[in-house]
């Protein structure tokens, strides 16, 4: 009998795991991608001759799904931890401390909040009010700034919470849904009448673990060689046909499962499956996000380099009218790249791209290197042009968890459950951090393999 076929549409981190988790079953399993390359939203290239991440640089290790994939794949030996993760916030004129006593921008400790100089005096005082408040009114789901707002005031939204949130999911939290991008803090703040309070019972005791680090070690990890390196390898142990350049154009029943159509409409090509994984990428929002990578020599920073200020970089709040809103300083947060230098070079990694800046994004490389050259130079001295630059721009962005959301998921779940042999998963439904797409991969592969496994004999 042949082997069932398996087909995965969809050749980003989530596709290719779960083909990688198809590897030891008795299926074929061929991978469609759209575009020239594997990997999605996973890249990596030189820069100044060293290898940096152009897109995700690395995952969090409190979610076991990306460290068992990698164990898995047998690259536990290339995993690497942070130098540090200690960030800053570059707002009313001045680098200063992300509160270390904080969930996701949400402070738990007000004294800290006031010493680190964030917020005004204003809304330090509009913040303590979070303790003597009634309890605020939740019917359903709601908009991170709306909750936040209400118990803490609208500077903690615009200074601490959103530049947090746009930095993972490259959205506004006045759109995104309460429940679905923080729902640890949504449930806590249904057993908590105070906010703060919340936040406080996510945390460890502060004599347990700093800021960014977790019992043990730091909440992140990466590859030395990038983790853009992580999807080829992928793609190659899978021991799956990967086609790129490939678009599906249609799925539709057929007689004995499902049939592809793949390519132009003026020749188009059909492939038949048992089985489909789509783990495409939800609807484009339209909007663009760019990552500007900066190398400049070590004497160009004041003092001894980057290491000198004690971060691992720092986010700038929208309300301040910058253009770059988080930067990343490379080769402090990664002390590997520094040591991969043939001379002392610092790597910076700038993102830029809000919503609603649109027109910023169509701006040439150069310009674009440029303006993020300048605002860093602001923030922190350096003196002179960069050495090299990089301009990544990402299209679509990331998917939004807007109001709603966990409903829509629920919804698309009960009609992709009806459709024997059809399985989805990838970003657009449970997390945008790749353990999340690595775990709707692993429920995907299995729940095509449990549908064949049912399957009547053929004939």
């Amino acid at each position: 009998m042949q082997q069932p076929h398996v087909v995965i549409v969809g050749g980003g981190i989530a596709g290719l795991a779960a083909a990688f988790f198809l590897r030891d079953e008795a299926v074929r399993v061929t991978v469609l991608e759209g575009s020239p390359r594997l990997g999605g939203k996973l890249s990596v290239s030189e820069i100044a001759g060293v290898a940096v991440d152009e897109g995700a640089e690395a995952l969090l290790v409190t979610r076991p799904e990306g460290i068992a994939l990698i164990a898995e794949a047998g690259l536990s030996d290339q995993r690497t931890v942070p130098g540090t993760t200690s960030s800053a916030i570059w707002t009313l004129g001045a680098l200063r401390p992300l509160p270390r006593r904080q969930f996701m921008g949400v402070p738990s400790d007000m004294a800290e909040l006031a010493r680190s100089g964030v917020l005004s005096a204003e809304g330090v005082a509009r913040a303590r009010q979070d303790v003597d408040l009634p309890s605020t009114p939740r019917d359903g789901d709601m908009p991170v700034a709306g909750y936040i707002a209400a118990r803490l005031g609208g500077e903690v939204v615009d200074r601490l919470v959103d530049p947090l949130l746009g930095g993972v999911y490259a959205g506004r939290s006045a759109q995104l849904s309460f429940d679905a991008t923080l729902p640890a803090l949504a449930a806590a703040s249904r057993q908590h009448r105070s906010l703060a309070a919340a936040a406080r019972s996510l945390l460890p005791p502060p004599e347990q673990a700093p800021a960014g680090t977790r019992a043990g070690g730091s909440v992140f990890t990466t590859l030395t060689a990038g983790l853009g390196m992580l999807p080829a390898y992928l793609a190659k142990a899978s021991g799956a046909e990967v086609r790129t350049a490939a678009i599906a154009r249609e799925l539709a029943r057929a007689r004995s499962g499902w049939r592809l159509t793949v390519g132009s409409a003026a020749a188009p090509e059909h492939i038949d499956a048992d089985a489909v994984i789509l783990a495409i990428p939800a609807r484009p929002a339209g909007r663009l996000l760019a990552i500007v990578t900066l190398a400049y020599p070590r004497p160009a920073f004041p003092g001894s380099g980057l290491a000198a200020l004690g971060w691992s970089g720092y986010l700038v709040p929208a309300v301040d009218g910058r253009a770059v809103k988080a930067v990343t300083f490379s080769t402090v947060k990664w002390p590997h790249l520094a040591d991969a230098t043939a001379e002392p070079l610092e790597i910076v990694r700038c993102s830029v791209g809000r919503v609603g800046e649109e027109a910023l994004l169509q701006r040439a490389d150069e310009d674009l290197a440029a303006l993020a050259a300048a605002e860093l130079a602001e923030a922190t001295g350096v003196r002179g042009g960069p050495a090299a630059f990089r301009v990544t721009r990402w299209g679509g962005a990331l998917p939004q968890y807007t109001v709603g959301h966990l409903d829509r998921v629920a919804r698309i779940r009960a009609a992709v459950a009806a459709q024997p042999g059809l399985a989805v998963c990838g970003a657009a439904y449970d997390g945008v951090g790749i353990p999340a797409c690595i775990a709707t991969a692993r429920i995907a592969a299995s729940q095509v393999m449990a549908f064949l496994a049912a399957r009547p004999p053929a004939g």
